[in-house]
């Protein structure tokens, strides 16, 4: 028997309940973590955790949400919220180091390594990609075993769905024509994504981005953002910390620079 899949597993109290009790929680475990933070240097598990049954259904997306706030579910996507809380009591100049913190702990956990790589806060830079990635990795065994609410709460999303559908286009981006399995091609790209130099990632994103402009209707200038000269000239432009924020060739903020530059062309 493989004990790792077959261990109960528990997830924070605190995403369990209806909608208006699971935002309460958080709060009130978000500020019960910044003050232990303050005392020690380090974050506690939560206070209370609950058993998550096999076959059960977690909510990782708002938009899974539909009408039945009043019921009872696991709402994973709520748990972002507990960085207000952090943040309202935790110095200014402290908050970097709090932040860095607060995310090694949470990939420790298999519920915050989930959390994590779906709703990966900034900076979304290759090497804290990699380690995300590599965490829900490490908790593949036990979380496969759950389903996964995204775009609705009808689609049950196995793991390997729910990750092939935020990161298919990134792990193309990073190991083309790779494994099959999602799981095997997760951790050839997180092998790339760990030593990446810059013009690794810069490389990454010219295979990803003419298949989001090709994707993406909105797009004005869809000629130029394809064009691989163009691409080069902005890509090496960008200051450091804006270009690392997207060098993981993560879909949602590669997206966004797009549309940043799709702006700027159309005021000149």
């Amino acid at each position: 028997m493989n004990t790792e899949h077959s261990q109960v597993l528990e997830f924070p109290a605190m995403l369990y309940d209806t909608k208006a009790a699971t935002r309460r929680k958080v709060g009130a475990e978000g500020r019960w973590w910044a003050r232990e933070y303050l005392k020690t240097g380090a974050f506690p598990l939560p206070r209370e955790m609950r058993q998550v049954p096999p076959g059960e259904v977690l909510v990782m997306h708002a938009g899974a949400e539909g009408f039945d706030w009043s019921l009872p579910r696991w709402r994973m996507h709520v748990f972002i919220e507990v960085f207000m809380y952090l943040d309202e009591r935790v110095p200014k100049e402290e908050r970097p180091r709090m932040r860095d913190a607060f995310e090694s702990f949470c990939l420790s956990t298999p519920w915050g390594a989930l959390d994590h790589a779906v709703s990966p806060p900034p900076l979304r830079s290759a090497e804290r990609m990699a380690k995300r990635l590599a965490a829900v990795l490490r908790f593949w065994e036990v979380l496969q075993g759950l389903r996964y609410a995204f775009w609705s709460f009808d689609q049950k999303y196995t793991l390997e769905e729910l990750m092939e559908d935020i990161y298919r286009r990134t792990l193309e981006a990073w190991c083309p024509g790779g494994p099959a399995s999602v799981r095997e091609h997760m951790a050839l790209t997180v092998e790339r994504m760990s030593r990446a130099t810059r013009e690794d990632c810069v490389e990454a994103l010219l295979r990803m981005i003419p298949s989001l402009v090709a994707a993406d209707a909105e797009f004005k200038h869809r000629e130029v953002l394809s064009d691989p000269g163009f691409l080069r000239e902005r890509l090496s432009a960008l200051p450091s910390k804006d270009f690392e924020d997207f060098s993981s060739a993560y879909k949602y903020t590669v997206t966004v620079q797009l549309a940043a530059w799709d702006r700027a062309l159309g005021r000149h």
